[in-house]
């Protein structure tokens, strides 16, 4: 679907408006044993470290076409790292009337706008059930540019960047910019869902909900995986290696998480 700009706007100074893009992306596995519990949250914690989230950000950076003024970046004790990054655009080019064309839609390569005050953080929370044998990695990561620049951009990139099971994905215009009349505009591009943003082929491996607010500019979408096989969930163990009733046990208790983290509350045992 085509997504369509508001037409050509002179502003009275700078686009203020700022868009925030926020995900909670999860990864959900299964650890036999204690000891392969603590490999497994070894692992994730060396895959995502403070590094390598860098590395992702700043490769958003690049797409969304933002300078990066300051990084501040950390590995936590015992597990975990965030990742900080302050930005902003390059030279910009105006007319003395400060005329701004917005873009045909934010995922348009051109970046025309005032990019101020705006960052990119990233913070990741291995964690494991204390008796299930159930392991859940999440990455927090919020996108926040001010002016006609989108970090919608990015948003395949990120998804393709962690394969996640499960993503929910909020998106946010605050804020208002002003014609040269002086009437406010809260929003300067057209959008109904996040799914317009999504490429077809990531859309076809996720069952999707929506949750839009409209009138206040807000956008929620969640994502889960629609095929589930049990090979793609265990750590140190191998499902040929589980007896049928185990298998069974193990499918009913990975399948509950993901349910518990999709719709956000806890599920009684039947």
């Amino acid at each position: 679907m085509e997504i369509k700009s508001i037409k050509k706007l002179k502003l009275y100074g700078f686009n203020n408006l700022t868009k925030t893009l926020s995900f909670n992306m999860y990864d959900i596995c299964y650890a036999k044993t204690p000891q392969h519990r603590h490999d497994y949250i070894a692992y994730i914690d060396e895959e995502y470290n403070a590094e390598r989230l860098t590395d992702i950000l700043t490769e958003v950076a690049n797409i969304i076409g933002a300078n990066i003024l300051n990084i501040a970046k950390q590995d936590y004790e015992p597990q975990g790292a965030s990742v900080t990054m302050l930005i902003s655009e390059g030279k910009l080019t105006v007319d003395q009337d400060h005329e701004f064309e917005t873009v045909d839609d934010p995922l348009s390569e051109a970046v025309v706008a005032h990019l101020d005050k705006s960052h990119i953080t990233v913070h990741t929370y291995p964690e494991s059930h204390p008796d299930k044998g159930i392991i859940t990695f999440r990455a927090d990561i919020d996108v926040s540019t001010c002016g006609e620049i989108s970090p919608l951009k990015a948003l395949n990139f990120l998804i393709n960047s962690f394969s996640s099971d499960i993503v929910i994905i909020d998106y946010r215009v605050r804020g208002f910019t002003r014609d040269v009349r002086g009437k406010k505009f809260f929003i300067d591009h057209k959008i109904n869902s996040i799914q317009n943003y999504i490429a077809n082929d990531t859309r076809d491996l996720y069952q999707m909900v929506d949750v839009n607010v409209y009138q206040e500019n807000i956008f929620h979408t969640k994502m889960i995986l629609k095929e589930f096989d049990l090979d793609n969930y265990l750590f140190g163990t191998a499902k040929k290696d589980l007896l049928p009733g185990e298998k069974k046990k193990i499918k009913q208790r990975l399948k509950k998480e993901m349910a518990e983290i999709f719709y956000g509350r806890n599920i009684p045992k039947v």
